[in-house]
């Protein structure tokens, strides 16, 4: 019989509450959920009742502090990300963090010393990475030889356009002032941090990169490895969309393009072009449940050009990475979304950052001489 884990939740927000709380309780034969914890009072109560949680708190210390919680999901806003894991890892408990991890460089090493020093195990959570379809794409990959080329796209409709139709999120007006100031302060230094003198013109650019674009990047990453450099990269409508061209050494490029609009589709996919194969994997809203993750494998052989279309599981890949959680709780499973990991995204958002500054630097100065 498997060790059932008891876990604490710290954020009952709407991806807590369409995904998270939903898989944990359809996984009660290895997760218990003995403690939850929001800045909102009402929603703590309510999402209390509603699982039948005995430990509610709205403060994060507080629920860190339950010596009935053995691991916690990070799930609150970001600018509380690193705070939260090191309070975990420091009184000895496992944490599982929603991407991004954090958004400075600072908070990484911070959180890469703290688990370094901490018996309590860390992952980070890119669920698309664990996708069964995405780790045979891994695979599949390795045999194409040359690359070619690759495309990393994820042009979507926002959340709400999905949500609204399949789910009810609850929300309360009661979140103290002081906190909803202290979140902006947070968010504000942050960008400082991470930008410098290019916060303010970035800033919103940046937290698109942490949220939609770390999905894609990181799954960029694992399936083709780190980038050389940013060959152009540019960004419009207010910073929401953006491409970018990277290089690799071993001679390819890769097309990255992302954005969010109003249009009721999610457009999502990672597509991998050998010499005489292509491995594509295809993407589908998170946010309704056990939508398929599909793998599209061609080849050409001679004069045979075969395409197989594989949809290994309508596991949502949520319900598959927790369960690996688990595994690396009890069985001391290897984490390949650790925080060293996840630190790479940084350096990826610096370079695509970079990149922007630089090429609207020489709009400017050609509009300036024109």
């Amino acid at each position: 019989m498997s060790k059932v884990i008891k876990l604490g939740l710290i954020g009952l927000g709407e991806a807590a509450q369409v995904i998270h709380l939903p898989v944990l309780q359809a996984m009660g034969d290895i997760f218990e959920i003995v403690a939850v914890c929001d800045i909102s009072p009402t929603l703590v109560q309510v999402i209390g009742e509603q699982y039948r949680v005995d430990g509610r708190y709205t403060s994060a210390e507080d629920l860190l502090d339950d010596e009935a919680v053995e691991a916690v999901l990070v799930l609150n806003s970001d600018e509380y990300h690193a705070d939260c894991i090191v309070g975990a890892l420091e009184r000895g408990k496992h944490a599982f963090v929603e991407k991004p991890m954090c958004l400075t460089k600072t908070d990484a090493n911070r959180i890469i010393a703290a688990k370094n020093a901490s018996a309590g195990k860390l992952m980070v959570g890119y669920m698309r990475r664990y996708a069964p379809a995405f780790v045979e794409a891994v695979e599949e990959v390795k045999k194409l030889g040359r690359i070619n080329y690759a495309r990393v796209r994820d042009i979507i409709g926002q959340n709400g356009y999905f949500i609204q139709q399949t789910a009810n999120v609850l929300r309360f007006a009661d979140i103290p002032a002081e906190l909803a100031e202290d979140r902006r302060l947070r968010g504000q230094a942050i960008a400082k941090e991470a930008l410098g003198d290019k916060a303010e013109r970035f800033n919103g650019t940046y937290r698109l990169m942490g949220g939609l674009s770390s999905h894609d990047l990181s799954a960029m990453r694992e399936i083709l490895g780190m980038p050389a450099r940013v060959l152009a990269a540019s960004r419009w409508n207010g910073g929401q969309f953006m491409s970018a061209m990277f290089q690799y050494d071993d001679g390819f490029h890769v097309l990255f393009e992302t954005g969010v609009d109003h249009q009721g589709r999610f457009d999502a996919f990672i597509e991998v072009m050998g010499e005489t194969g292509t491995v594509r994997v295809d993407y589908d809203t998170a946010y309704i449940r056990h939508l398929p993750t599909m793998l599209t494998v061609t080849k050409t052989t001679g004069d045979r050009h075969v395409e197989t279309v594989t949809r290994p599981t309508f596991t949502d890949s949520y319900t598959i990475e927790l369960r690996h959680f688990h595994d690396v709780i009890v069985n001391d499973a290897p984490i390949k979304t650790t925080p060293e990991d996840a630190a790479q995204d940084l350096e990826l958002f610096d370079m695509l950052i970079e990149a922007m500054d630089e090429s609207e630097q020489r709009v400017s100065r050609a509009q300036t001489v024109s």
